[in-house]
């Protein structure tokens, strides 16, 4: 039996109203297939979405999806088509889905895919339960088909990071992409470099042979 989502609520009242910021270094630009007036725009939307989803300041070429790329290009699918193929693809899956619990991996795709951070622990417990009972798939695309995601980017715009300006602030509030991939508790468990045996005491010898030197 299909579970309901939990019922949430925005953490402040301001975020049921838009904003209105001055334009400025702090907004983020809009990609959106409704304004390409070249193939190279088409080649920077892409990239974006890379950036956006992947948080892939470079594309790598082994984690290119060259066929959902080329679907886009011919018009065969929309970005937000293209937005999904990225989120279910296996090197997302390997490295953001396996390498997290579903706590922050939710959080990491309330992040990505809706342009906001998660409002409380209860809305990432709702969407938990979602990815639970539902799946991979059926968690992305409950996601793509809120009301939040078609209100704001509709099916020809890449999602961003929205409202990271906040009132009687100096500085809005740090990118996604500055964000860690892995939660803690995944960290934790990675093992931790460790020095050789000697290694210290060999670099405090040479370090004094070399002032007996001079």
């Amino acid at each position: 039996m299909s579970i309901s989502l939990l019922e949430y609520a925005p953490r402040y009242e301001n975020h049921r109203v838009k904003g209105f910021e001055v334009p400025g270094e702090e907004q983020p630009w809009i990609y959106t297939t409704e304004n390409l007036l070249s193939g190279s725009d088409l080649d920077m939307l892409i990239a974006a979405a890379y950036r956006q989803i992947r948080n892939e300041q470079q594309m790598l070429a082994s984690n290119r999806q060259t066929s959902l790329e080329s679907q886009l290009r011919s018009g065969q699918i929309t970005v937000k088509d293209f937005i999904r193929g990225l989120v279910l693809s296996d090197s997302f899956r390997r490295l953001t889905f396996d390498s997290n619990n579903n706590y922050r991996f939710v959080e990491i795709c309330v992040q990505r895919i809706l342009g906001r951070n998660v409002y409380s622990d209860r809305e990432k417990l709702s969407w938990s339960i979602v990815l639970a009972t539902k799946g991979l798939q059926g968690f992305v695309d409950e996601l793509l088909r809120s009301e939040e995601y078609q209100s704001n980017f509709g099916d020809n715009t890449v999602p961003y990071q929205r409202r990271r300006i906040l009132p009687q602030r100096a500085q809005g509030e740090i990118t996604f992409a500055h964000m860690a991939r892995s939660g803690e508790d995944y960290r934790d468990k990675l093992p931790k470099p460790a020095l050789a045996k000697g290694a210290g005491l060999g670099s405090l010898s040479a370090l004094g042979m070399a002032k007996e030197s001079t």
